[in-house]
């Protein structure tokens, strides 16, 4: 339990430094709602999520409340839906509207899990499920969707990725009149975890119980606000204030887990110490970095800087507690941060900046609007690099871009709320459709022949 110490430094992070449990995220296993026919399967589905997660939002307000902790997002996750659509391929959207429409009866945020695990090969159930997105994206509101094209143990499903690029422009165009939004719902991963809280990449693993809560806490502001009385500190003390400072954070989401799924009646999952941004001034990832020495993030040293940050983040989270897990360490989706917004509208962030700085974060190139002319094929591109950056180094890597349509370089796209506004960056104009039409599977590292 918290002691008084912990407890009010608790309420100085929530009033001062903007702190906050960002989600809790209840897993829902629908395995058991499959059948043969879609509109039974699709009944069932959205009878189950109406059951299981009736109370999500009555006990995240009144936790919220009793211990002075906003909780931002109520949201559920789900088995990944490929899985429950496969005897009945090419009516896919008849299940999407049913979770979407399952969603707002509960009264979530967010529903996660319209996804598919193609790391390795993908079936001709695969992939229609895969093409049928972008037009489950347009009609709904609250369900996000994602993908995972690769693994560090089965490589890279180059197939997948081609087929993603082409997914991801066709979502764009059939929410033009959003400026793309559907596309800010959908992720592309290589080596997607199975119980991570946050979207748009959540899903329900198989490997998962029945019922299960995930929280996902966030205090980016906590962590920059511990570094401001630090002048002059080295990097190994500055090191072990985020540790001590993550380890706190983690402790107060622990206690928000914990019984959220006693009231719930789930197991508890995995705490995900994120320090996820918000637009809001005082509460950016990339501050924390210009806090320790940066004159802007994307100067030089911007990378080792965020894998000392990343690392003392998921130090001080293990220590914390037992049951950390999702993504744990630093989020930089650009739109969603006032920092990252700023460095991308003065030039000291590019795309290729970001990749680097992907190599040692939680996720990758996240939320990011490139021009709506940009091919398909280099949108495969930014995918394949990023999943080649996980599959070498054993991580979540991911890819969450919006081709704006009808906008160029320079010109700005707001998405309001946490998703916030980014200026639209400019992609390298040198082609790789040749070798994104190549197809085949990329083979795993020899680092992954563990056994």
């Amino acid at each position: 339990m918290l002691n008084r110490k912990e407890i009010l430094e608790t309420i100085n992070m929530v009033e001062k430094e903007h702190f906050d449990v960002r989600t809790i995220t209840m897993g829902i296993s629908l395995l058991p709602c499959i059948r043969d026919d879609a509109k039974l399967t699709a009944k069932l589905c959205y009878d189950r999520i109406c059951k299981k997660a009736e109370n999500i939002v009555k006990v995240a307000e009144d936790l919220g409340s009793e211990y002075g902790i906003p909780i931002i997002n109520k949201r559920v996750s789900i088995t990944p839906a490929s899985l429950l659509t496969s005897s009945f391929c090419g009516k896919e959207i008849v299940l999407a509207k049913a979770l979407d429409d399952a969603a707002k009866m509960v009264g979530i945020d967010f529903l996660g899990g319209y996804s598919a695990l193609v790391h390795k090969g993908m079936t001709s159930f695969e992939k229609s499920f895969i093409e049928s997105i972008p037009e489950a994206l347009a009609i709904t509101d609250r369900m996000c969707s994602s993908v995972n094209v690769g693994s560090s143990k089965a490589g890279i499903n180059m197939d997948a990725v081609a087929l993603m690029g082409k997914i991801i422009k066709q979502t764009a165009e059939l929410t033009k009149d959003r400026d793309g939004f559907g596309c800010a719902k959908l992720v592309v991963f290589c080596n997607a975890v199975e119980d991570n809280p946050f979207m748009a990449g959540a899903f329900h693993g198989v490997g998962e119980g029945e019922t299960v809560i995930n929280v996902g806490v966030s205090g980016p502001g906590v962590v920059c606000n511990a570094l401001k009385s630090m002048k002059g500190a080295s990097i190994d003390e500055i090191a072990e204030t985020i540790k001590k400072t993550a380890f706190k954070i983690t402790r107060a989401g622990q206690l928000i887990a914990k019984e959220a799924s006693k009231r719930l009646n789930a197991e508890f999952g995995i705490v995900d110490l994120s320090l996820a941004p918000t637009p809001v001034m005082g509460d950016s990832v990339a501050h924390i970095l210009e806090e320790i020495g940066l004159g802007q993030v994307g100067a030089h040293g911007t990378t080792a800087t965020l894998a000392m940050l990343n690392d003392a983040v998921k130090k001080g989270g293990v220590m914390a507690s037992s049951n950390v897990g999702g993504l744990s360490g630093a989020f930089i989706p650009v739109s969603e941060d006032i920092g990252m917004i700023n460095a991308a509208k003065n030039g000291a962030i590019t795309l290729s900046k970001l990749e680097a700085m992907t190599s040692v974060c939680s996720v990758g190139i996240d939320m990011v609007a490139v021009p709506g002319d940009t091919p398909a094929s280099t949108l495969s591109g930014m995918i394949a690099d990023e999943a080649a950056i996980g599959m070498i180094n054993n991580k979540t890597t991911a890819v969450r871009v919006i081709p704006v349509p009808n906008k160029g370089v320079g010109e700005q796209v707001e998405f309001g709320g946490l998703l916030g506004s980014a200026p639209i960056m400019a992609v390298n104009q040198n082609s790789c459709e040749a070798f994104i039409n190549r197809g085949g599977r990329m083979p795993a590292p020899i680092h992954s022949n563990k056994n």
